[in-house]
């Protein structure tokens, strides 16, 4: 293994697991409570939430890590081979389906449903407490679990490697 590449995975595991503790903080307590203020403040503060997220390094991590999960997928599968190689497969694949693909497919339209409404309006109140809250966190959870499970594979694909100092096939 390179240095650039065990680097690179260093820094990947890192990444996921920065990824995972900012949706954990949303399925944990900032859903809850962004639930318990009036239902137009929990609108109005996460359609502000959903714009600011794009101007931070988040962003960067959260979509930067789905190419380099390809990355990291298909080198364990053509490169590496093996158990650590099915690990780093995983890894890749977890991440890039259960995080960055729920996110696309779930999430984000959700957010796009909710930034048109006016938050103090009977619709936006509605979609808020019936569809919003209880969908949104339930598809944020599993991007957490994603994130978080591909940092732990990742993790123990690198040391399975070093460890036994295998080398790419």
């Amino acid at each position: 293994m390179t240095s650039f590449i065990f680097v690179t995975f260093q820094f990947s595991i890192i990444a996921y697991a920065l990824v995972s503790g900012v949706f954990l903080a949303f399925s944990d307590f900032i859903m809850r409570s962004l639930a318990k203020t009036s239902e137009s403040g929990g609108v109005d503060t996460m359609q502000i939430i959903n714009r600011e997220v794009f101007r931070w390094v988040f962003m960067a991590l959260f979509i930067g890590m789905a190419p380099v999960s390809l990355a990291i997928a298909a080198y364990g599968g053509f490169v590496v081979g093996n158990e650590p190689g099915t690990l780093l497969v995983l890894a890749g694949v977890v991440y890039f389906l259960g995080c960055f693909g729920v996110t696309v497919v779930f999430n984000v339209p959700m957010n796009e449903a909710l930034a048109g409404m006016d938050a103090s309006s009977a619709e936006a109140s509605d979609y808020w407490t019936r569809t919003y809250l209880p969908r949104w966190t339930f598809w944020n959870t599993i991007r957490t679990a994603a994130s978080a499970v591909s940092a732990a594979l990742l993790l123990f694909a690198l040391l399975w490697m070093t460890q036994n100092q295998i080398q790419p096939v």
